[in-house]
């Protein structure tokens, strides 16, 4: 099984191109491999027979586990098989809690498998009217609770036959256990095993959440200007400009006006980057992808925005590479789209900052004195308070409002 990316322990085989007694020339598809980040193609670098595959479809194995040998025909593989399996660690059986079960027809298991598992059960609930009358008061005897605490009776499956329907004590001697109403509904529900991606995702961000003191800053933007900007240069404009392509224009212009920001915590160093790589997330089926705008301050807006729906189309494809997602400085996380009004995101590490976009909403704004409709959007800067303080992130904050609410400043730097 081959290390296809930096963050890679285990892979699975997304489908095989070949099969035992095929002859596999050097530089031919063997298999698709799915990494933490996306499903990539795994080329032969051996030529001869396939003698043997080691990890089925839809499995799973570690990384410089036996995926396959190529050799010639007829050749012994034996050896190499019995010598891989001993060196793989023998698995520890799980030990389970027993917990209380509802009364229900039947409890299946769940077998471990790849496929999603649909699970579901009968369960019967039994329901009836409480034992209370129109002013409060308890309709139940002193008696009749004693005796049914006593005999672990549900007073409310009881129909009184004392004045009023009161619960008295013939009415607990009698009780057989009928009277109750009762619904038989399904409980259902489909456990799926975890993806490679996402269970990159779950480690990268809890490593960084856990370890990253983060703290939050929220600014608030006017953005009537900007919306006339982009109407007038999509107008003009090769590639149709988003929103999101100028908040990374306007991320990585004011990055360069705060240097500190556009930084990582190492450990024993800091670093501080020159060069500006914004990484823009990417929702996909299975979570979350960040292929990175390198050089975006050098960069028009025309540009930004091609790179960006090329990096989207080959995320959701699972065609990106890993020199597409590495190498950030900064990240930026856009929920905007999706109606949310005011988030906070994890930091992606390395970075030392993601700042996490709203959307853009229509209220009544004050201006000199008189009361009128406007757009605002919300962004909220998550910082690593290890590299950046509360008064640095203020200050990036200020450019980049600066820069967002006054479209002349922004695209004055750089044509479109």
């Amino acid at each position: 099984m081959p290390k296809l990316s930096d963050t890679m322990t285990e892979g699975v085989v997304a489908a095989w191109h070949k099969k035992i007694g095929d002859t596999v020339k050097s530089g031919e598809l063997l298999a698709d491999i799915e990494t933490d980040k996306a499903t990539m193609e795994f080329e032969s670098f051996q030529e001869g027979v396939l003698l043997y595959i080691g990890v089925e479809k839809g499995k799973t194995a570690p990384v410089d586990s036996i995926l396959a040998i190529v050799g010639k025909k007829g050749e012994d593989v034996t050896a190499l098989i019995e010598a891989d399996k001993k060196k793989a660690p023998a698995a520890e059986p799980k030990k389970e809690e027993t917990k209380p079960q509802p009364k229900v027809e039947e409890q299946p298991k769940v077998a471990a498998s790849a496929a999603p598992q649909v699970v579901e059960k009968k369960v019967e609930v039994h329901t009836s009217a409480p034992a209370v009358s129109s002013n409060g008061r308890s309709k139940v005897s002193p008696l009749a609770k004693k005796m049914a605490g006593e005999r672990h009776i549900n007073l409310g499956f009881i129909k009184g036959s004392g004045d009023g329907g009161r619960v008295i004590k013939r009415d607990i001697d009698n009780y057989n256990g009928g009277g109750a109403s009762s619904f038989v509904g399904i409980e259902k529900y489909t456990e799926e095993p975890v993806s490679q991606m996402r269970k990159t995702i779950a480690r990268r961000l809890a490593e960084s959440k856990f370890s990253a003191p983060h703290f939050y800053l929220t600014i608030e933007l006017e953005m009537d200007e900007m919306m006339k900007a982009r109407e007038a240069i999509n107008a003009v404009a090769p590639v149709k400009i988003s929103f999101n392509d100028i908040i990374v224009k306007a991320v990585a212009q004011t990055l360069r006006h705060h240097p500190k920001v556009n930084a990582s915590w190492r450990g024993d160093t800091i670093r501080y980057n020159e060069h500006v790589h914004i990484g823009v997330a990417v929702a996909v089926e299975e979570g979350l992808l960040v292929p990175v705008i390198r050089f975006a301050d050098g960069k028009t807006l025309s540009q930004i925005g091609a790179e960006t729906k090329e990096y989207a189309k080959k995320a959701k494809d699972k065609k990106l590479q890993p020199a597409d997602w590495e190498g950030n400085t900064f990240t930026i996380s856009n929920l905007g789209m999706f109606g949310i009004e005011e988030f906070t995101a994890i930091i992606n590490p390395p970075d030392a900052c993601i700042l996490a976009i709203g959307g853009i909403r229509e209220v009544a704004l004050s201006k000199d004195g008189k009361l009128s409709s406007g757009h605002v959007m919300k962004v909220t800067m998550s910082c690593d308070h290890r590299v950046v303080d509360g008064a640095k992130g203020a200050a990036f904050l200020q450019t980049f409002k600066q820069l967002m609410e006054n479209p002349v400043i922004l695209f004055g730097i750089q044509s479109i």
